[in-house]
């Protein structure tokens, strides 16, 4: 945490003792009042206004001159209690999400164990032997799943637009977890052991996995720009510490700072799938269903809890419909030629006013189209990194399977993922970060995405010399995944293809959610951040492309392609990409004000 928080003094904004200092006008006039009688509530309009109406106090937050940006150390601004807050309702939605989908591998995949109690679980007496119920195969479950990351991460798209321009981010969330509620009570119901005896475990499963798909789609982009948006002054200041040490506070090292540790609570959460997955195998499939969903049902109770002390952005759909009326000006002026260098330039207001044609944007709003079609442009390198993180669908829990485990489940592996993360992640934001900036190295947003990519291209290759050994060693040679017998590898050895695969997602997904919200619209930051989650979906869409060669004998390949791809596209992404590092993180209105009288005097 930073050392102190210094007030600032503006226009009708929120919280006075959360939000760094800011005040709330006491009441709004008539006007205002009728203003907000379509639905949405007194103080989020308040927080609407607040977000618009900023006057920036620079005695109380002094600007750092050229020289001070260039030399004084950076530190990260304090948090809000309402932004944590948040990242505690982040991490129960994640353990009930990765806690029952680190089951549907197993669930799917494998008949219910011989000499088992009918409920899923293994016969105690075969500790290597592994869970399962509804007997569709290896394919139709990776399949599955496949499908289910894909929906998850597909569905976003509708869901930051419906927060953006109908009901803003906040009750999208509410929605959200109620649809998931649906769907955890099903999910359980349906894993009775009478239906799974019976067979009929099927139809329930599946309409429980569209509405999980659903509710998570709608509640995912939406939580991470609602927890940024807790941290009201986004601008880069000055102070003095009590050490007497002069700091810029930067609002990138901010910014980073509360993802990484939003990305750690979404961490501990998901490690919650650890113990599910022994649930699974020495109990049943109902209980390790119901646990999420225990921790899932306190999701309505945190969001009671702090209702009034988050910041709550009402939708402005102007924002989306402004930015697509940009991007189809500049497109139009180019014939199509997203590589044209006058791409924006022939839409800037000043550039149409020579000619004669009156906008009704700004120059902001033209430099936020283009900043917005870079990060989406980063994004969609993405696709191809992730299938280097633990592998294509249940390739890693396949593998698993093969090896052996004295007694763990095939799929726990899997779950260390979030362990890693949530070791290492502290430790970059404590540790490793502040000592660059001490030491004035610059390690900047495509430097990190790039050491992220190159991490989990090892983590790829790790994987596919694993499958080799499993297959040499293996009583079946080349058909280990259908083999009654094990390879003596132990399970283990898997370590280090989830390790490096985990870390390299504080790299990438961490630094991607920062450019996902730092380059978008202020109204549209739900709408961008979904655009990077997409990404998900296409990897899982490549990943369905792929699944008929997830087959024995070359499951080898199934690692070593995609890390070969990752290799080549790393290189390509570093080339293209390096000069953002030095880009401007955030940009406000007054930037391009300034510009525009230093413009003026110049024309005089």
């Amino acid at each position: 945490m930073a050392e102190n928080v210094v007030g600032l003094t503006v226009q009708k904004v929120v919280e006075p003792d959360v939000d760094q200092g800011v005040r709330v006008e006491k009441a709004l006039p008539p006007q205002d009042v009728h203003a907000v009688s379509d639905g949405r509530d007194v103080e989020s309009h308040l927080e609407s206004e607040a977000a618009s109406s900023h006057v920036v106090d620079y005695e109380t937050y002094p600007p750092p001159t050229e020289e001070e940006r260039k030399t004084l150390r950076k530190v990260f601004d304090s948090i809000p209690i309402s932004a944590w807050f948040l990242c505690f309702v982040e991490l129960a939605e994640r353990a009930s999400y990765y806690g029952v989908k680190a089951v549907f591998n197993n669930y799917l995949q494998f008949p219910l164990p011989a000499g088992g109690p009918g409920t899923g679980a293994i016969d105690p007496n075969k500790p290597n032997s592994h869970a399962g119920a509804l007997d569709m195969g290896l394919q139709a479950a990776s399949g599955l799943t496949l499908l289910f990351t894909f929906l998850a991460y597909l569905i976003p798209i509708f869901g930051a637009w419906f927060a953006d321009t109908k009901v803003g981010k906040y009750r999208a969330i509410v929605y959200g977890v109620l649809i998931g509620a649906v769907a955890h009570v099903i999910m359980v119901g349906g894993a009775a052991p009478a239906l799974l005896q019976a067979g009929q475990g099927v139809a329930p499963f599946l309409v429980s996995f569209l509405l999980l798909a659903i509710g998570a789609g709608i509640f995912k982009p939406n939580v991470a720009p609602t927890v940024i948006d807790q941290y009201r002054y986004q601008r880069e200041y000055t102070k003095v510490l009590k050490s007497g040490e002069k700091v810029l506070v930067d609002p990138e090292t901010t910014v980073s700072h509360i993802m990484l540790i939003f990305y750690s609570f979404v961490n501990v959460g998901a490690f919650f799938s650890i113990a599910v997955v022994y649930i699974e195998k020495y109990h049943s499939f109902w209980l390790a269903f119901l646990v999420p969903g225990i921790v899932y049902f306190l999701l309505p109770l945190l969001l009671a809890v702090m209702y009034k002390r988050t910041v709550r952005l009402p939708p402005q759909g102007s924002d989306l419909n402004r930015f697509v009326k940009i991007t189809m000006s500049a497109l139009k002026s180019t014939k199509g030629n997203v590589f044209s260098k006058n791409l924006w330039y022939n839409v800037k207001p000043a550039t149409l006013a020579e000619r004669g044609v009156t906008v009704g944007y700004s120059e902001k709003d033209v430099d936020d189209a283009r900043r917005t079609w870079q990060a989406v442009e980063i994004f969609l390198y993405i696709p191809v990194w992730y299938l280097n993180d633990g592998g294509i669908s249940s390739l890693l829990s396949n593998q698993g399977a093969a090896m052996t485990s004295n007694g763990a489940p095939n799929d726990l592996l899997n779950n260390f993922n979030p362990l890693s993360i949530i070791i290492f992640a502290p430790f970059m934001a404590h540790v490793v970060y502040p000592f660059l900036e001490r030491k004035r190295i610059r390690f900047g947003r495509i430097s990190r995405m790039t050491f992220g990519f190159i991490l989990a291209t090892i983590s790829g290759v790790i994987g596919a010399i694993v499958q080799y050994l499993v297959y040499e060693s293996s009583p079946c040679g080349y058909n280990a995944s259908t083999c009654d017998g094990v390879s003596p590898i132990s399970i283990w050895w898997q370590v280090p293809n989830v390790a490096l695969g985990a870390i390299s997602e504080i790299f990438v997904n961490v630094t991607s959610y920062e450019l996902a919200y730092a380059r978008a619209p202020e109204h549209m930051r739900a709408t961008v951040v979904a655009l990077f989650l997409f990404m998900t979906a296409l990897s899982s869409a490549l990943g369905e492309i792929v699944i008929p060669a997830i087959i024995d004998p070359t499951l080898i390949w199934a690692w070593a392609a995609p890390a070969i791809a990752l290799f080549v596209q790393t290189i390509i992404f570093w080339w293209r990409h390096r000069h953002i590092n030095d880009d401007a993180f955030m940009t406000h209105e007054e930037d391009f004000q300034s510009l525009r009288s230093e413009e003026e005097k110049i024309a005089k």
